[in-house]
């Protein structure tokens, strides 16, 4: 049903009229020190997959790169218990897996799930008109950048961690919902990218309202401080020519679109009739700071998908 085309979030597959199956992998180095909150981090970043595609998981299978010569047991185990952690809470076993001796830590899971055929949540099937709801605030990126120079406090730490550490579990709920039409997540991308995932899916473009989306305070601090992430420059010259940016708008602003999110929200393309309903299934599952961000259109004169982000003065 879903494969590599429209760079949706898991690969699906029909396996008869009432369940489809969801496949995902996803895996990469500590953004953190401590190895048990690399673990939660790392599994709840590769479950969300699911969860975008309006999927429930049924288990998982670990990842795991050591370099055992340099790490001992214990702290790999560490790592290992966070993820086990996380999977519990979904309500999953980790059922296997594979570990191999490299020379730097690498850890992530492969999910599966299941969905009702009719309710997996495609880029494609995006609607002009559609308004656009972000679940989870930007900036864990920055947060991670100010991390590691030494700059993020106990507090601004333990925040980083809520995020990274909230399941994205809500997409099944939302998938449920009647308007509900699109969902994916925002991770490695940033919003702008993986917004222009849904934009080339669907053969739409999307305009969305910079003083609208919900923010990590911290990570806005920090990037007015210049404090931002390497890969969000390379995001943004990636993708940049494919976005209006409003003149008016300020450095750190474009540096918090194209911030790679780790374990981000989820971003929802919904009919207006909807959003109530969205909001209120975000909100219920402990996704306070769920916004409204903008809205799909038909595409420009061309053909061409495009993203254009736009304040009040622009």
């Amino acid at each position: 049903m879903v494969g590599i085309e429209t760079s949706d979030d898991a690969a699906v597959y029909r396996l008869n009229d009432t369940q489809a199956l969801v496949a995902t992998t996803d895996f990469f180095t500590p953004i953190v020190d401590d190895p048990f909150d690399f673990g939660r981090i790392a599994a709840t970043n590769a479950l969300s997959d699911i969860y975008a595609m309006g999927g429930t998981p049924i288990m998982a299978l670990a990842l795991v790169g050591m370099p055992i010569a340099k790490l001992p047991p214990e702290v790999i185990g560490r790592v290992l218990e966070g993820g086990a952690s996380v999977c519990r809470e979904a309500g999953i076993p980790i059922a296997g897996g594979h570990s191999i001796d490299v020379l730097e830590p690498i850890y992530g899971l492969v999910g599966l799930g299941l969905v009702h055929p009719d309710r997996v949540r495609r880029n494609s099937d995006a609607k002009a008109g559609d308004v656009l709801v972000l679940g989870k605030p930007l900036g864990v990126g920055i947060l991670s950048a100010a991390l590691k120079k030494g700059q993020l406090d106990e507090a601004g730490y333990a925040e980083m961690l809520r995020h990274t550490t909230q399941l994205n579990r809500v997409g099944v709920e939302l998938a449920a919902l009647d308007g509900v039409h699109a969902m994916t997540d925002v991770t490695g991308f940033g919003l702008a990218g993986h917004l222009l995932e849904i934009c080339r899916g669907a053969r739409l473009s999307a305009q969305v309202e910079l003083d609208a989306l919900p923010t990590i305070d911290a990570a806005v601090r920090f990037a007015k401080e210049g404090i931002v992430t390497g890969a969000s420059a390379r995001n943004w010259s990636g993708y940049g020519a494919q976005v209006e940016w409003p003149a008016s708008a300020a450095a750190w602003q474009r540096a918090l679109v194209s911030d790679p999110q780790t374990s981000g929200g989820l971003l929802v393309s919904c009919r207006p009739a909807a959003v109530d309903a969205v909001l209120a299934s975000f909100r219920g599952a402990g996704f306070a700071q769920a916004a409204p961000i903008g809205a799909l259109r038909p595409p420009d004169a061309g053909g061409d998908p495009r993203l254009a982000f736009i304040t009040p003065g622009s």
